[in-house]
């Protein structure tokens, strides 16, 4: 079960999807920051998802020389405390060296580890020691299972972790998202966020700059979320075509909304279908039919399954045929479960 926790009054928990949104870096003009902010804290609590707004107030992975870069460290964190304060919303943006670690803290509630950063042990080290959350964003280059060994850098010293798949590269100038990804990294213990607008880029394929399939955002997020991402990462704009950086792959402001709704609805789903697992086994302990052990080791034996790809059986039969339960015990645990459920399942 991954360990959940609090972000300045924000709770991130497996009951309820979580957002991390904003534009891609801050701009020139504020009040493009101020209008995202404004706009998705209200999306935010319709919809009753925890939020936490992003913003680069630096980019230190540009395809160009010339690409914008942001308005800097000083000038950026003087604008996400204007946010923060202003919109009572925690703040995540980026750090990229040792040395921004100390003054970023003292503005942000989340330290951001950018992709090709993830192996940076020191890096990570000193944003855990920081006191703020991290979230690492997992390398274009890195396996999933991998990724294990950046996290463990953070745990060993804070346990408020998230870790974000943002796709891996598949040749030249393309990414895909393995989903395989999600309930490998939720092992580690921590949040998985999905990044849907990142990973839908095409590095580089820009001619200087990196192009996207924005139209490719909802169909990558509703299988992520599907297959269990606890918190959603997605870089917006009022005018996507406006933004200086990112612009072929940032998700319409006016889009934002039902995205997330498409999205809440899928992450319900799979919450149930999970419920109905755990109170199965909680039925068998109540009636002493198996013992706790039993319950655990199907468990981990329906796990496994899934993960090799195998048929989908459901615990009571896994049960069943390992002689853990016979015939008329999984009936009455099957009629115990309809009426708690109210959902007629044979």
């Amino acid at each position: 079960m991954p360990n959940f926790f609090e972000i300045d009054k924000v709770n991130l928990s497996k009951d309820k999807l979580f957002l991390i949104a904003g534009p891609c870096v801050l701009e020139e003009n504020r009040e493009t920051e101020l209008k995202i902010v404004e706009h998705v804290k209200k999306i935010s609590e319709r919809l009753d998802i925890p939020f936490i707004f992003k913003a680069s107030y630096t980019k230190a992975n540009r395809t160009s020389a010339s690409s914008y870069r942001g308005v800097g460290i000083e000038k950026g964190l003087k604008r996400l405390f204007r946010v923060k304060k202003e919109f009572d919303v925690p703040v995540l943006s980026d750090i990229h060296e040792v040395a921004e670690v100390q003054k970023a803290s003292e503005v942000l509630d989340v330290l951001q580890i950018p992709a090709f950063l993830c192996r940076q042990t020191s890096l990570l080290e000193s944003a855990a020691n920081s006191g703020c959350a991290v979230n690492i964003k997992k390398g274009q280059f890195m396996s999933p299972w991998d990724m294990k060994h950046a996290v463990e850098k953070i745990t060993a010293i804070s346990k408020k972790v998230m870790v974000t798949e943002r796709g891996a590269c598949f040749g030249y100038n393309n990414l895909v998202v393995d989903m395989r990804t999600f309930p490998v990294m939720s092992d580690f213990g921590c949040p998985v966020v999905f990044d849907g607008t990142h990973s839908v880029q095409l590095p580089g394929g820009g001619k200087g700059q990196t192009s996207g399939q924005r139209h490719m955002i909802l169909p990558l997020v509703r299988a992520a979320v599907a297959a269990g991402c606890h918190g959603l990462f997605l870089e917006v704009h009022p005018d996507p075509s406006s933004s200086p950086s990112d612009s072929a792959s940032i998700l319409p402001l006016s889009q934002l909304e039902s995205v997330l709704s498409v999205a809440k609805k899928i992450r319900t789903l799979v919450l149930e279908e999970q419920q109905k697992r755990v109170l199965f086994g909680d039925i068998v302990r109540e009636k002493n039919f198996a013992s706790g052990e039993d319950v655990e080791k199907a468990l981990a034996i329906q796990k496994k399954m899934d993960e090799d790809g195998e048929e989908h059986k459901l615990l009571g039969i896994i049960m069943l045929e390992q002689g853990m339960l016979n015939s008329e015990q999984l009936l009455q645990l099957l009629k115990e479960l309809e009426v708690r459920q109210g959902v007629k399942l044979y």
